[in-house]
This record gives structure tokens, C-alpha cells and sequence, in this order.
């Protein structure tokens, strides 16, 4: 499925065990892109009502964007070991995908010691969620799917790019 990752040691652990927060005030700064990506498949009326602005709660992916930017920028405050982050850049943007999906794909920049993975995937978590929310009215049976990561670049490790980008917007 992905490339081979090396055997590594989890990095939020200490030599006994114990929860820590990485110290990488060592490290240098460097930019940090991180690009991830899901899905809420729902009722083809539901898509309809979307697409075309009908739902009851007004513009659906204009209030989940700005959701999904704010969760982005609080990402420090919900995971616990995450390190808060002076972000540079978050864009949602939206594909709509056959007649029963929509697509979300989050970009989250930084310069910093730290990357901003975990604040795009959890910028595309939030963005669907409030789609959910904004439509549950009219389709409980939405699923929110194939959140990834799409991208990462900077950093230590360098460039990531996932094998096939394009199989979340499918």
C-alpha cells in the first residue's frame, strides 16, 4: 500500500515508557507543507442539496471550510502531545465526486521545528464532520472516509507523497 517506512521507535515515549511531548527545540526551522484528504459519501439528493445551496442551514461547504480551518489552528488543543503551531496558510478546498460525494482536501503551512500533518488531517476530520452536521436533517446514513495523508514536505525526512493521490477523490 505505502512505501516501506524503516523500523523506527515511536517518539512520544521515553526510555520507561512514559507519555512525552518530542522536544524539538533543537531542530531547525524550515518550511512545512502537509496535504491530506477524505470523503462523505451521502444520498445523491443530499449531494444535490449541496451542490446546489438548497440546504435548510445555508451554504454547507462555506461554513464546513471555515470549520475546517479553525480546527486546524486549534489542533494543539485536541491531541494531546501535538505542539501549537503558528500557521502560515490553511486551505480547504472541495471536489465533488460521482453523484453521492463530496471530496475534502486540506493544505496546511508553517515555518517551523515541527510538521502540520496532523493539523491537515484534522482540518479534512472537522471540515466533514460539519458537513454531516449541516445535513443530518435529511441523511444520518452519511460516512465520513478515506482520511489521509496526501502530501508532506519539509522537514528532516523530507518529501512524502502518497502512491496514488487521487484514489480519496474517487
Amino acid at each position: 500500500m505505502n512505501e516501506a517506512i524503516p523500523q523506527q521507535e515511536l517518539s512520544h515515549f521515553d526510555e520507561a515508557g512514559q507519555a512525552i511531548m518530542v522536544d524539538v527545540g533543537d531542530k531547525n526551522l524550515s518550511s512545512r507543507q502537509a496535504i491530506a484528504g477524505g470523503r462523505i459519501r451521502m444520498l445523491p439528493s443530499t449531494r444535490q442539496l449541496v451542490q446546489n445551496g438548497q440546504a435548510g442551514k445555508g451554504d454547507v461547504l462555506a461554513v464546513a471550510r471555515i470549520a475546517g480551518i479553525m480546527a486546524a489552528k486549534r489542533t494543539s488543543e485536541l491531541i494531546p502531545l501535538c505542539h501549537p503551531l503558528s500557521l502560515s496558510k490553511v486551505s480547504i478546498d472541495w471536489h465533488w465526486i460521482g453523484e453521492d460525494a463530496i471530496g475534502c482536501e486540506a493544505c496546511v503551512r508553517c515555518e517551523g521545528r515541527t510538521g502540520v500533518e496532523i493539523e491537515a488531517l484534522n482540518a479534512v476530520q472537522i471540515a466533514l464532520l460539519t458537513v454531516y452536521d449541516m445535513c443530518k436533517a435529511v441523511d444520518r446514513g452519511m460516512v465520513i472516509e478515506a482520511v489521509q495523508l496526501l502530501e508532506k514536505q519539509g522537514g528532516r525526512s523530507g518529501h512524502w507523497l502518497r502512491a496514488d493521490p487521487q484514489q480519496v477523490f474517487r
